[in-house]
């Protein structure tokens, strides 16, 4: 038993992404919108009282009635408010530094967000006239529209990205846009919490540690530092066996985009560690697809010594023990241990 923070005061970090290629349909309201952009138009949805939102809401937000009325607004508007962005975020449609504003266009409510393509931020005002800067080539797609500009600027467009956005319209030219696809990512600096510190550094020692509840013993994995259930700090620390059983798991047959480590089809399971009394994901292997069940007796296959570290990777999957099953109606329901099983 060790106790949180009692290890290695250094913190761990890792700088982490987030990345998948995102569709969606867009419905009637939102379809409109883009069908629009890719005609170089701008069209919103008015609500019963004549007001009309750009872009175009879906439903009244303060009736929840319905919109279905569209009307096309002017592509010219005025800044209401803005900030300057320098330098641009990486992956930002925008490769200079810009404006960043809320424009209310003329025939319009309510503002929209978007680019304000200016020198610097000298040339930024509210109460501004702007005007859409369209892009050659549209295809139904926010990035269609580039940003917008002073009224009567032509040479501002050199500051936009020069190629669109990966983000494109689904649809074939000439039909209304029902489907877009948006890539979506996010980075960030990730610094675990005290106790995820503690798990990670003991998988560089092939330990798996588990945090016991103060209230009833019960111990979770990984650990949290908290009892979820009850909300109190839980500071003991326990050492856990590296093997369990399979609580429940899938087949996967279609690749994970850049996971060409992990070959199709493979086994994704809800580890029950014995002595836990809870699960967690990992990859069964070692057996074929067929011979993997609910109940099943798993063991850690580590990395070789040599390539240890401070991550969760050290274990590459779980195999079969060849040890009799845990009977199906207690799997994965509580803390359990090889000698309980009436076979053993």
């Amino acid at each position: 038993m060790v106790k949180v923070g009692s290890v290695d005061p250094t913190p761990l970090r890792a700088d982490l992404v987030i990345e998948y290629p995102f569709t969606r349909t867009t419905g009637p309201v939102v379809g409109a919108f883009m069908t629009g952009l890719r005609d170089g138009r701008i069209v919103g949805s008015r609500r019963a009282d004549g007001r009309v939102f750009v872009p175009p809401a879906e439903v009244d937000p303060e009736t929840g009635d319905a919109i279905v009325d569209m009307v096309e607004v002017s592509s010219a508007g005025v800044v209401e408010t803005w900030t300057w962005v320098d330098p641009p975020r990486p992956g930002s449609p925008w490769e200079a530094p810009h404006g960043l504003a809320l424009i209310r266009m003329d025939g319009a409510d309510t503002p929209m967000l978007h680019g304000v393509l200016v020198d610097s931020v000298a040339d930024m005002a509210t109460g501004m006239r702007v005007e859409a800067v369209w892009r050659d080539e549209r295809v139904g797609h926010i990035t269609d529209l580039v940003g917008f500009a002073p009224e009567g600027t032509d040479a501002i467009v050199e500051l936009a990205a020069g190629e669109a956005a990966s983000a494109v319209s689904t649809e074939v030219a000439g039909e209304p846009v029902r489907s877009i696809r948006t890539p979506i990512r996010l980075e960030y600096d990730f610094i675990p919490s005290a106790a995820a510190q503690e798990y990670l550094r003991a998988y560089a020692d092939k330990r798996i540690l588990g945090n016991r509840s103060p209230v009833d013993g019960a111990v979770f994995v990984p650990p949290r530092g908290v009892d979820p259930r009850h909300g109190v700090e839980a500071t003991e620390m326990v050492d856990l066996a590296d093997t369990g059983h399979v609580g429940n798991f899938c087949v996967t047959h279609l690749p994970i985009p850049g996971r060409s480590d992990l070959p199709t089809p493979y086994v994704s399971a809800w580890i029950h560690l014995d002595g836990a009394d809870i699960g967690f994901l990992g990859l069964v292997s070692g057996c074929d697809l067929d011979d993997v069940r609910i109940g099943m007796r798993v063991r850690a296959v580590w990395k070789p010594d040599d390539e240890l570290g401070a991550t969760a990777e050290n274990v590459r999957y779980w195999e079969p023990t060849g040890e009799p099953d845990v009977p199906v109606e207690q799997a994965g329901n509580q803390a359990w241990s090889a000698k309980e099983s009436p076979d053993a």
